[in-house]
């Protein structure tokens, strides 16, 4: 037996609920509950009743999100009940969706399909009347605007509805019709006629060519077309016989009966009842992948690092719009040694992981804070950036105090708190360099880069990523095909054409901007940044998804209790994963290879305090499995001018090489020292001082020299007319090596200041709707529906009512009927008016009369509760048919 007649068999003859409502109210509490599960906008508020649930089901910002939940045969299966008679029968849903010569896929497929449909409660009705949500209808049904997403358009009787009885029966008569005495019989024939495969094949035996040629491009769709006033023959013959009829003028349609005959019965040109599988791209070793993403790992926060390292003293301006300037983005990309998108993305997930923000606006009171006072607690980094708001300075990019928090972490744990801020963060990088619907350029780290979807798309990449086998790298173009199955439809108009796909072994480019205002073309794009970013990342190595990133979808996210800025502290899934990343990782070294070349090499990650010093030491010259660093005269004086001694540096040195320190190095640091310092600039307006005048008479007779306009004040000073930086800055381009002097004549150490923002928090990503329900939210909304349904459904005894048709009665009468239905356990309906005045019925069971308070089991409410004996209007016992059917208490 197929499960087609399975399905048929399994299903009652009767004709089902009345309303939308009747089929909710006859669910079971789990059925109930997996439709708030798939549709969680229903939940806010909970709904008071099945009534209004079914009320809020219909609306249409709620099926419109429901159908962009759909998959793609879901949504064909929808699509087809929306051109079908109202109602249909599941035989004719079949019927369109298979077409005269059936299809064993689809009939196997649908009856999970229309089950699906119920569950969503945008189907409902028996098996011989099966309808389609109303709102549902009016968005996938064809309109005088645009056709069906089938390609279908109106039906008969809907085309000729403003026609001329006169103009229909002349149609009857071109088509051989018998004429009828009115025209909804006329119409009902015309219908017919069309509707019979064989009678519409022999109608067109006597069309000409161009006739025949003129329908075949209309019958998938669209089937609008433009006419003149004098049409061609061949038009007029299809006119004539009303295989085409007029909409407005010079337009015509195709009638849905004469374009399903032509179709063969099918509402869709394919029908795709099974998804398309994910086919394997390459195959390698797993313990390759780790490995590769393990290195891809590494080079990511070693690129976080460098970036938050060339902002550690304040980082870029905040445009006045918003975000980063692209000159700023040019440079970091430089220092970064990226494409710029690829350093957009980066600048972007450190602002995600809340490692950097603008060091400006509006920053909240800290009034939980020890030592606050009445005014409210704010420190020093609050004051001064309050104090440049209102200078008019501007705000800059800098590292948050998180920075701190998270360079001092193990390099695993640094690495899963990126990724907790990358898998659920809503803004889309690689937006950046395109347009916003207002033709603004959208910056990175400004406005409009969020997009919902992100999220649900890169989770659902990296799932369907996991199906495969360990090692397996999925074929990108039919990952993406997928996708398009799994979430076909993205807006409430007709789809368009979807973009073509990439093809097998192509990798595009990140970044470009060009899906900001495309949401079918935008989902093309996120498919292919998930797979970048992730690639980027160390989520997938060589293509293929890495053992710690099958980690990411096996636990459960931030704990409720996570502060924004620990995820690793806060998360299971990141401690998982930073447990599984961290054997990949090399152990940080604490030593150099010194080379005669003046160079030294790291041959793998340094510890922190290594890294940093050598930073200030030397130049890094190049990156990759190791880092060459470079010793130049420029880089030993920046470690001079940071406060170490030439003796210092030989010690370090030998310290940390497992190479003899080279001759030469050793010269240029104690060349550099023995300089350094010889000269002394102080402020003068600036001054040089010097003991050794043949080196102040070489300055001055310096041509360099001129614009710093120096005037020698005594044998070893000269002073200048220029403050001390820029008399430092010129000395140091004429071949010197001065060193700045504080006011009582010692050398002043310049080190390096970190600038801080004030506390921040990362920005909170935009969701795709309300978050999906817990199983505690869900048990408690079904109860609270199931209870307030059977409150509104109660029928109570007639009682006058006061206004609003709450029950009323007096004070005496009220307290008497509260009290004996306490005494006899039964319950009563009562009108209450709380203290803002709102007013409201409940079906109370009393369990209490005392101290002028009821309390009772409110059914409404499915709760015990006390009301106030003077707030209640009146009372009304519930009518006798429905003494038997009272819930239990």
């Amino acid at each position: 037996m197929s499960a087609e007649q399975q399905h048929r068999d399994g299903q009652a003859a009767d004709p089902g609920p009345r309303s939308l409502a009747q089929a909710l109210r006859e669910r079971d509490d789990a059925s109930l509950g997996a439709l708030l599960r798939s549709r969680p906008d229903l939940l806010h508020p909970v709904p008071t009743d099945v009534t209004q649930l079914a009320t809020r089901a219909g609306t249409r910002a709620s099926v419109l999100r429901a159908l962009e939940h759909l998959d793609r045969f879901a949504l064909q299966a929808a699509e087809a009940l929306a051109v079908a008679p109202d109602p249909a029968s599941y035989q004719e849903l079949l019927d369109l969706l298979a077409g005269d010569d059936g299809d064993e896929e689809v009939a196997g497929a649908l009856p999970a399909t229309v089950a699906l449909l119920r569950e969503r409660a945008l189907v409902w009705g028996g098996e011989d009347r099966l309808r389609l949500v109303r709102t549902a209808r009016e968005l996938l049904a064809p309109s005088a605007s645009h056709s069906s997403p089938t390609g279908l358009g109106p039906s008969v009787a809907e085309a000729t509805s403003g026609m001329s009885p006169g103009r229909i029966q002349a149609i009857l008569t071109a088509a051989g019709l018998p004429h009828t005495h009115d025209a909804v019989s006329a119409v009902a024939a015309l219908s017919a006629l069309f509707a019979d495969r064989a009678r519409v094949a022999e109608l067109l035996e006597g069309a000409p060519e161009a006739s025949r040629e003129v329908l075949g491009r209309l019958v998938w769709g669209p089937p609008y077309g433009q006419v003149t006033a004098e049409p061609a023959a061949h038009l007029r013959w299809l006119l004539d016989r009303g295989l085409l009829l007029p909409t407005t003028p010079g337009t015509v349609v195709l009638p849905r009966e004469a374009a399903l005959s032509l179709r063969g019965g099918r509402a869709h040109r394919v029908p795709e009842p099974t998804r398309p599988q994910v086919a394997v791209a390459a195959e390698r070793k797993p313990q390759v992948v780790d490995a590769a993403a393990g290195g891809q790992a590494l080079a990511a926060l070693d690129t976080v690092e460098e970036l938050l390292r060339s902002w550690d003293e304040g980082g870029p301006a905040v445009l006045r719009a918003g975000g980063l300037s692209i000159r700023d983005l040019k440079r970091t990309a430089t220092v970064l040694e990226v494409p710029e998108p690829v350093a957009a993305f980066w600048v972007e997930l450190a602002y995600a992981a809340g490692l950097i923000a603008s060091d400006g606006g509006y920053v909240e009171e800290h009034h939980d804070r020890p030592d606050a006072d009445a005014e409210g607690y704010e420190d020093e980094e609050t004051r001064d950036a309050r104090t440049r708001r209102r200078s008019g300075e501007a705000e800059h990019y800098a590292p948050t105090p998180e920075y701190d928090a998270w360079r001092d972490l193990p390099p695993a744990d640094r690495w899963a708190w990126l990724l907790e801020a990358w898998l659920p963060g809503t803004r889309t990088p690689g937006l950046i360099g395109g347009r916003d619907g207002r033709d603004r350029t959208l910056s990175a780290l400004g406005p409009g880069l969020d997009r919902s979807p992100a999220p649900e798309v890169r989770r659902r990449v990296l799932e369907l990523m996991a199906e495969l086998e360990p090692g397996q790298a999925p074929d990108p173009a039919t990952l993406l095909e997928r996708l398009r199955w799994e979430r076909p439809l993205r807006s409430a108009g007709p789809r368009r054409e979807q973009p073509e796909p990439p093809r097998a072994g192509v990798r595009p480019a990140y970044g470009g901007g060009a899906a900001a205002n495309d949401p079918e073309a935008l989902r093309t794009k996120l498919t292919e940044w998930a797979l970048l970013e992730a690639e980027m990342l160390g989520v997938t190595g060589r293509g293929a998804l890495a053992s710690h990133g099958r980690a990411l979808l096996g636990t459960e996210g931030r704990s409720e209790g996570a502060g924004a800025g620990a995820p690793a502290a806060g998360s299971a899934r990141a401690t998982v994963v930073a447990a599984l990343l961290a054997p990949l990782l090399p152990e940080p070294l604490d030593h150099v290879l010194l080379q005669a070349d003046l160079t030294a090499v790291a041959p793998g990650p340094l510890v922190r305090p290594l890294a940093e010093a050598l930073g200030v030491l030397a130049d890094v010259e190049s990156k990759g499995g190791a880092t060459v660093y470079r010793f130049t005269p420029g880089s030993v004086r920046r470690a001079l001018d940071a406060g170490r001694t030439a003796t210092e540096l030989h010690a370090f040195l030998d310290r940390h090489s497992r190479t003899p320190v080279p001759q030469p190095l050793t010269y240029l640091i104690d060349d550099v020292a023995r300089r350094h310092g010889l000269l002394r600039v102080g402020a003068a307006s600036s001054y040089v001082r010097c003991d050794d005048e043949s080196v102040l008479d070489e300055i001055l007779a310096d041509r360099r020299a001129t614009a710093l306009r120096l005037r020698r004040l005594a044998p070893t000073v000269v002073a200048a007319q220029a403050d001390p930086r820029t008399l430092i800055e010129g000395l140091r381009a004429m071949g010197f090596a001065p060193a700045a002097e504080s006011a009582e004549g010692d050398v002043m150490i310049a080190r390096p200041h970190a600038h801080r923002t004030p506390p921040r928090t990362p920005p909170a990503p935009v969701p795709d709707g309300p978050p999906a329900p817990d199983a505690t939210l869900l048990t408690a909304a079904v109860r609270a529906v199931r209870a307030g349904d059977r409150a509104a459904t109660a029928p109570r005894k007639d009682t006058p009512e006061a206004p609003g048709g709450l029950p009323r009665t007096s004070p005496a009468d009220t307290l008497a009927t509260v009290q004996a239905a306490a005494m006899t356990g039964e319950s009563v309906w009562i009108g209450h008016v709380n203290a803002e005045g709102a007013a409201s019925q409940r079906l109370l069971a009393p369990l209490r009369v005392e101290g002028g308070y009821v309390t009772g089991y409110d059914h409404t409410a499915d709760e015990v509760r006390t009301y106030a004996l003077h707030r209640i209007t009146g009372v009304a016992e519930l009518a006798e048919e429905a003494d038997g059917a009272e819930p239990a208490r």
